[in-house]
């Protein structure tokens, strides 16, 4: 995992620029042109956090939360698709925004070399459909007039993260991974019960029954460890009862989160 090299201060320069690209994604999600969520961000993060954004993309979460965390903090950036990648770490080298650190890799249950699909409709890579094949046990859904790619990346684990880089408390986790939002859970599990971060999942049925489960168990699962479900209307998180196809994210809190 070759992260960039982040050491030093991001600056009152490098501040506007973050500032610029953060508020412009903000302003995108009061109107729907990126995820409402994005506007939530601030009522569960403050300077010097540490954050993750699993499935990073292109860094529609990464950059908000670096400004809400300035050069005190970090955000950790996962994405294993090469070009959203290349896009994504060219975002953080034009903000420059050292507390960025982007890692072109996917987080599972364990490390090591696996497998990912990316597919194909006319032609064009579809990466928000891309999925890891480990675990796998139906196959993703078709896309008519579509092929696939195959590719290998490296995967590690939250906690494998977490002590490689020594991070004394990770405040906030997003995860949007097609479906593998549990098994990436499993390899935080450390972290969970250490840290008790607030969690923004993306919790859909169709992406979900890849992998042999559902949005219910992933609810049920957290609720047993504590945690309360929570969505973003009307402005505001509001606790739920359960997941609907009325929203994909929703966010997860610990009622004991130290």
């Amino acid at each position: 995992m070759p992260p960039n090299d982040t050491r030093g201060s991001t600056g009152d320069a490098t501040g506007l620029r973050l500032g610029a690209i953060a508020g412009t994604l903000r302003a995108c999600a009061a109107v729907s042109l990126s995820e409402p969520e994005i506007r939530g961000l601030a009522g569960l993060v403050r300077p010097g956090d540490v954050c993750f954004d699993i499935g990073a993309a292109y860094g529609m979460y990464t950059f908000p939360l670096a400004a809400l965390v300035g050069e005190s903090g970090a955000v950790h950036s996962f994405e294993p698709l090469p070009l959203p990648f290349r896009i994504l770490d060219q975002g953080r080298r034009a903000s420059g925004a050292r507390h960025v650190h982007t890692h072109n890799a996917a987080l599972g249950p364990k490390g090591g070399k696996q497998r990912l699909t990316l597919p194909y409709r006319f032609g064009l890579p579809i990466h928000g459909w891309a999925y890891l094949r480990s675990g796998l046990q139906r196959p993703g859904r078709p896309i008519s007039f579509s092929s696939e790619r195959v590719l290998d990346t490296e995967v590690h684990t939250v906690d494998e993260v977490v002590d490689r880089w020594g991070i004394g408390r990770v405040r906030f986790m997003k995860i949007d991974v097609e479906g593998f939002e549990q098994a990436v859970l499993a390899g935080a599990a450390r972290t969970l019960e250490r840290d008790r971060p607030a969690l923004l999942l993306e919790v859909e049925d169709r992406h979900l029954d890849k992998y042999g489960t559902t949005s219910a168990e992933v609810a049920d699962a957290l609720a047993g460890h504590g945690y309360t479900m929570s969505a973003w209307r009307r402005g505001r998180w509001t606790r739920v009862p359960a997941v609907t196809t009325a929203r994909r994210n929703y966010l997860f809190t610990a009622a004991d989160s130290p």
